[in-house]
């Protein structure tokens, strides 16, 4: 990568994936826990009853286990669950001071323009995401995502798409090379899902996800030990 991008402590590196522990609130001892993660992702809009209030206390108890730690308030259109917007925005604002980076999409636009300038003068990682539920868009369109989000303040880029044939992954594996230097994060759900947790990291994904218990994506996710053996096993370190 032409620029040095880390979360908190840790450092990110088309060459060596880090692995990202992620679960909801009900989770946070098992984040907390999570052998073989190097980050944890908390997912706050899963969650039973959110309240800002109490979103900073989650967070401590994970950053206190020693790990950097991911804030995403994911919006429904996207696989989160439905939540009015000033409840996610009070949510972001309420844990940006305990978050090492912020995950949010590409297409809340407004929430974005409002949370990247607050984040980055905190000194923290911006993550902007997209998702495609259903199925890989081509590599073209993929691509211009990249730009958008970098145009829109992104540290770091994240493209989720369904892949359930080899061109899908195809097409991941050409957005993941030719953006691999700009800080990209790639990974697939659905039937292929979890071979692109292998794959696309070993072509220059920054990150991969792994769940503690009950997966955060529909489909595709593996469970962090078992993410972080094979990982270690067959990827470079």
């Amino acid at each position: 990568m032409a620029r040095r991008l880390a979360i908190g402590s840790v450092q990110l590196s088309e060459r060596a994936p880090r692995i990202v522990a992620a679960g909801g609130a009900a989770e946070v001892e098992a984040l907390a826990a999570a052998d073989g993660a190097d980050l944890v992702e908390l997912r706050a809009d899963l969650w039973d009853q959110p309240r800002a209030e109490t979103l900073p206390a989650l967070l401590a108890r994970l950053g206190a286990a020693g790990r950097p730690v991911i804030l995403t308030v994911r919006a429904a259109a996207e696989g989160g669950r439905p939540m009015d917007e000033g409840l996610r925005r009070a949510l972001y604002t309420a844990g940006l001071p305990d978050a090492d980076a912020l995950d949010l999409e590409i297409a809340s636009a407004a929430l974005a323009a409002e949370l990247v300038p607050q984040a980055r003068a905190a000194g923290k990682t911006v993550v902007l995401s997209a998702h495609a539920p259903a199925a890989t868009p081509p590599a073209t369109a993929l691509l211009q995502l990249v730009e958008r989000a970098e145009a829109m303040g992104a540290d770091v880029t994240k493209i989720v798409t369904h892949a359930s044939r080899a061109e899908d992954l195809r097409t991941l594996l050409e957005v993941t090379l030719a953006a691999r230097a700009r800080g990209i994060v790639t990974l697939a759900t659905g039937p292929l899902g979890p071979l692109s947790r292998l794959l696309l990291p070993a072509a220059g994904s920054l990150l991969t996800y792994g769940h503690v218990g009950r997966p955060t994506a529909p489909s595709g996710q593996l469970a962090v030990g078992e993410l972080a053996g094979f990982v270690r096993r067959l990827l470079p370190s």
